[in-house]
């Protein structure tokens, strides 16, 4: 009864993240990435991703401990430097050093579908601890908040590492792309490290539905621009 219920946990963990990656797989119209890299990608993002992240935390802590939950400018600094830098500079560096070299990325809507992958497996592995944890409210919870916020990281840095990958400003693009995860992770914690105040956790839902329109947008333009699209052959 006890592994019954554990499967069920980690099936609600994960299924938010699968639909997502399917919604994505869809979205790429025009060439389809390699599955087998796709896969790497999600594995890497679950994997290593994790470990860079934890390796940064412990570093951040030693360095810059911030032990007051109530005090605002810590929850600030532990929101964009701690989780938000940490947690998106671990997904760049596999978009950046694994996807971005490969030839199979060749147009910029794949800086989108890698980063979303990458982020996915991150997604994944944090999803499944939480709900292991905090049940099935939590996961429901999760699959309505945070993992749709981890994809739009994913489809923000990779909007911008996408078009890089093809401009002589690379290195710039690339950083325009982790900045804009970390600001807008940054600002999804932020408001919810500091729910102590009454009502600010409203501030996490807005910056979410903000990142969800600008995604969408993104994922549009990358459609619209490819030149594997028959329209722009005419």
């Amino acid at each position: 009864m006890y592994y019954i219920s554990v499967m069920k946990l980690i099936a609600l963990a994960i299924i938010p993240v699968f639909l997502i990656i399917l919604y994505i797989y869809y979205k790429d119209k025009y060439d389809k990435e390699p599955k087998r890299l796709l896969l790497f990608s999600f594995l890497l993002g679950a994997i290593v991703s994790i470990i860079v992240t934890i390796i940064l935390y412990y570093g951040f802590d030693i360095i810059l401990p911030l032990r007051d939950e109530f005090s605002v400018p810590q929850q600030f600094v532990k929101a964009f430097l701690v989780v938000g830098l940490t947690e998106e500079f671990s997904k760049y560096i596999i978009v950046r050093f694994y996807n971005q070299p490969k030839k199979a990325f060749d147009e910029p809507f794949d800086g989108i579908m890698y980063a979303v992958m990458v982020s996915m497996g991150f997604a994944a592995t944090e999803n499944v601890m939480y709900v292991l944890e905090g049940g099935y409210v939590t996961g429901i919870l999760r699959a309505f908040t945070a993992v749709p916020a981890h994809a739009t990281f994913g489809i923000l840095m990779g909007y911008f590492m996408g078009k890089a990958k093809f401009s002589k400003n690379r290195i710039l693009l690339n950083l325009l792309g982790l900045l804009l995860a970390i600001t807008f992770h940054g600002f999804y914690d932020f408001f919810l490290f500091i729910d102590f105040i009454p009502g600010i956790w409203i501030g996490a839902f807005i910056s979410l539905i903000i990142g969800i329109m600008l995604s969408h947008k993104a994922i549009k333009k990358h459609q619209e621009d490819s030149h594997f699209n028959p329209n722009n052959n005419l």
